[in-house]
Order: C-alpha cells, then structure tokens, then sequence
C-alpha cells in the first residue's frame, strides 16, 4: 500500500523559476528529495495497469503474499485508488522542492548580492565624499554671487529676529564657501584686473551690514542713548538759557517715557545731578521691563522715538560755545564795571582790563585773557597780571608754563608761589634754549628760595654769559651765604666783565660781612663795572677809600 502524502503549505508568491512542468502520469515511487529516477518498463506497467500479463514468478509471489481472494480484490482497490492519487501526490512533491530550490536558490543569490555589493557601495560612498569635496572646491563666484543676493532679498523681507538669525547663518555658511571656493586670483600687473574674492567679501560686508541694521531696536539701545544723553547733559556749557532748555527737554522726556511704561517719572530738581538721576531711574525701569523685540516692537519704538526727541532738544539748548565772544563775556559781567565816564580806552575790553587791575580784580583780566586771543590784548592782559602779582592768576599761569610760556614764567615770578619750581628747575638745565634759561633764572631768583641754590649756582658755569650773569643775580636774590664762595670765583676769574660785575652784584646782595669783604677788594678793579659793584661794597663796610696816588 502506497503511504498518502501530506501537502506542505505553500509560501508566499515569488516570480516562479523556468522549469519543465512535470507530467501528471509520471509515477513518483519511493520520491523523497525531488530526484527523478529512471522507471523499468515493468514498473511502469505495473502502475498504470494496462492488463498486461503478469511474470509468473510474480504471480508466484503474489499468491503467497495474498493467500485468498479477498485479500487480492482488496489489494486491487487500493491500487487503483494509490493510482488516482498518485499523480496528484507527485504533482504536490514536485511542486515543493521546486519551491525550496528555488527559495535557496534566491538566498544564496542574496547572500552572493549582498556580499558583491557591499564593497561597490563603499566605492560609490568615497566617491560622493570625494564629489562632495571637490563640488565644495569647485563653487563659482556666479554662485555665491547668487546666493549673496538671495541673503539680501531675506533682510528686506525679515519680519522677525528669528528670521534675521536665519539669514546670518546663511551669510556664515558663504563666508565658509568662499574661503573654500578656487576662484582666480587678479593679475598682480594689472591695476584693473578683477578680483572675484575681493569683490565678494566687500559684498558679504555689506549684507551682514544691512543685517545688523534690521535688527533691533532692543530695550538696550533705549538704554544706550538714556546714556548719551545723561553724558550730554553733564558735559556741556550750557548758558543760563540753556540750563534751563535743558531741564524742560528732560521733563518732556520723564513724561513720555511715563506713558509708554505706565509708570511716573520725575526729577528732583533742575540742577545736572537731579536731571541724571531722574534719567538714570528711567534707564533702570526700560532694562527691567523684559521688553522682547518682536513680542514689543512698539513698546521700544515708542520709547526710541521718546530719546530721539530728548537727544534733538538737548541740541537745540544753548550752550556757551554758540555764543560770540562778547555774549558770553557781558553774560559773565565783563563789562558790568564800563561806564561813559571811565571808558577811555579802545576797543572797550582794554578799558575794562585797566579798570580790573586798578581795582586788583584779577578774575575779570583772567576771563579777557581767556576770551580775548589776540595777540594785543594777550600782552596787556599779562602785563597787568605781572604788575598785579595776584595769586588767582597761579593755575592759569602754570598751566602756560608748563608749555615752556616765557610770558606766564614771569609772572609766576611774582605771583612767587615755591609750587612751581618743581617745573621751573627743569627749564634752567642744559645748553639748549639760552632765552627761556634767563627768564626762568630771574623768576626762580624773585621766588627767592633756598631750596633752589644747588641748581642756580651750578649755572654760573654756562657757556652763554647772559645765562652766567643771570645765575649770579638770581644767587644774589635768594641770599643763601652758601652761595658766597662760587660767586667770588666768578668775580676772580670769569671772563666777561658783565657777568663779574654780577657777582660783585649778588655778593652785595647777600650783604654778610664776609660777602661784602669779597666784593670789596675790587674796588680799584679795571672794570668799572665791577669798581661800581665793588665800591657799594666797600660803602657798606663802612671803610674809608683808599687815597688816590699822588700824581
């Protein structure tokens, strides 16, 4: 009895392999792994039972296998039954190794796919690497230009500030490219050859440019020119006007910022220091409102607008600088003390300088000096300055002074303050600038102090002798006996009669009787200068003349 086959489930569709359809008379014996076997022609008659006679040696067997009847038309049944079913059995059979040799068949190709392809996708990714880079390399000036303009169009059109931060990535990744990019580079001989890199930075600057002006205005540009205006107020000359022009622009300003915040702001006085505080409490209040640029646009438009308006009457408020010369000088009362009666002098100011120092008014000389810049009422306004001797006059006079001004030297001479001969010493070392030594020598010498001896004497050795005889009178103007000895030397031995006749001078001077004694002995001297000097020496010792020889 031939066993019944089981069919297998069949798997999901697959395009079907070519093959030769098998036959569905072909007996399938005995199959197990879908091998055909070649059939005996007595096999093959056996199976379809054609009614052929059978090998006795066979009905032989049979008859011992199947002893009765029965058995063999039970046999003969179930024959023809395994026939009917056969075919239909070996169909199934032949259809799964089919199935399965051709499902391995496709896993191996995937398999053999899969490995084949692995090392092509490899070399197709280094390739895009390598066109990736070289596409990076390759990127024309055409393109950036492209791209710059797209940049450009987006700044014009940003409505946000996300939206700027969009287009200055952009900008950020041409600048990457361009630095990237292989443009031709201009012919260094030709003074007009094009520039593609060049060209393209300045074009990459001025965008980002037009970036940065689209943005904003945040709460900290309101704060910054709060600032501005704070610096204004406290750095300028404003008039009296304009103090008070100042202080009603900075009330305008209190009271628009106090709409726009909802908030009251006010100063505490009209002078600069109550105006700043009043600005710096609204600086305060605008840096902690939050203001977002987007979310409050019109919030800090409105405060912007606000500082704009502050900024343009601050402007407009009067400062000393747009006054004439004559304005600020009647707005200071220059001319309070000029009358029909005592204005004899021309111009006018001259007058009043001249009324100033017979009054022993330093400061209104000191505001002609200040305002008045030519050169002929400089020089009366310092010689009145010198006569006056005005301590008042001492910082202006330094500060000139310090700029090596012979003139305001001078009358620090007789101002006489010691302060300045810290400076003053400095200007008498050297061999450089004869003049200037001599001024500052006569002004140290009517300063008078013994602190300056060392230095003063150490001049007595100059190469200049108009330096020499202005040492040894500033010696003899200071009165230090330590000088006595170096000013007897030059008596004895300088060669200029001018400068021994100085010494001669400053010993009388210092008036000891051992400088007196020093001088005296030249009282026969063949100078006359030095025989004046030397015979007031003498006077002064109380010694009698020596009689004339006789002749």
């Amino acid at each position: 009895m031939i066993g019944s086959v089981t069919a297998r489930a069949r798997p999901r569709y697959r395009e079907p392999r070519t093959a030769t359809p098998l036959s569905r008379t072909t007996a399938l014996p005995g199959m197990s792994n879908g091998d055909d076997e070649e059939e005996t022609p007595e096999a093959e008659a056996d199976a379809e039972g054609d009614g052929s006679e059978p090998d006795t040696s066979d009905a032989e067997t049979e008859a011992e296998e199947a002893p009765d009847a029965d058995a063999e038309t039970e046999a003969d049944a179930e024959a023809e039954e395994a026939e009917a079913e056969e075919p239909e059995e070996a169909e199934a059979e032949a259809e799964e190794p089919a199935d399965e040799e051709a499902e391995d068949e496709a896993a191996e190709a995937e398999v053999e796919g899969t490995d084949e392809s692995e090392e092509p996708a490899e070399e197709e990714a280094d390739e895009s690497t390598d066109a990736d880079d070289e596409e990076t390399v390759e990127i024309s000036a055409e393109t950036l230009e492209e791209r710059l303009d797209a940049a450009e169009e987006a700044v014009e059109t940003a409505a946000t500030e996300a939206d700027l931060d969009e287009v200055e990535a952009d900008l950020d990744g041409i600048e990457s490219d361009l630095e990237a990019a292989d443009l031709p580079e201009p012919d260094e001989d030709d003074e007009d050859a094009e520039d593609p890199r060049a060209d393209l930075e300045a074009r990459l600057e001025e965008v980002r440019g037009a970036l940065e002006e689209a943005r904003g205005p945040y709460a900290e540009d309101v704060v910054a020119e709060i600032e501005d205006a704070q610096g204004t107020i406290e750095g300028g000359e404003w008039t009296e006007k304009g103090e008070n022009e100042v202080a009603e622009a900075v009330s305008a300003f209190l009271d628009s910022v106090g709409e726009v915040l909802d908030t009251e702001f006010e100063a505490d006085g009209e002078d600069t220091g109550s105006l700043v505080a009043a600005l710096d409490e609204v600086a305060e209040a605008v840096a902690d409102a939050g203001l977002d640029p987007d979310e409050d646009e019109e919030t800090i438009a409105s405060l912007m607008d606000a500082v704009a308006e502050l900024s343009a009457s601050l402007e407009e408020a009067e400062e000393w600088d747009d006054l004439t010369v004559v304005q600020k000088l009647r707005a200071q009362g220059f001319y309070d003390r000029l009358t029909p009666e005592n204005r004899k002098d021309y111009p006018p100011e001259l007058s009043v300088v001249r009324i100033a120092e017979a009054e022993n008014d330093p400061e209104r000389v000191l505001m002609a000096l200040d305002y008045l810049t030519s050169d002929f009422m400089q020089e009366n306004c310092i010689d009145a300055l010198k006569r006056m001797g005005s301590a008042e006059a001492y910082d202006e006079m330094m500060s000139r002074a310090e700029k090596r001004n012979r003139d305001a030297i001078e009358v620090l001479g007789k101002i006489g303050n010691p302060e300045a001969l810290e400076t003053l010493h400095d200007y008498i070392e050297g061999e450089s600038n004869p003049p200037l030594q001599k001024t500052t020598l006569r002004t140290v010498g009517e300063i008078g102090s013994e602190g300056s001896t060392q230095q003063v004497a150490d001049r007595l050795v100059a190469e200049d002798s108009d330096v020499r005889s202005a040492a040894a009178t500033a010696l003899g103007h200071i009165g230090d006996t330590r000088a006595i000895a170096p000013l007897a030397d030059v008596l004895a031995d300088d060669e200029e009669d001018s400068v021994r006749a100085a010494a001669a001078r400053a010993l009388v001077a210092i008036g000891t009787e051992r400088a007196l004694e020093e001088a005296a002995e030249y009282a026969g001297d063949r100078a006359y200068v030095v025989q004046a000097e030397a015979e007031r020496a003498r006077d002064a010792l109380g010694e009698e003349p020596e009689p004339e020889p006789a002749a």
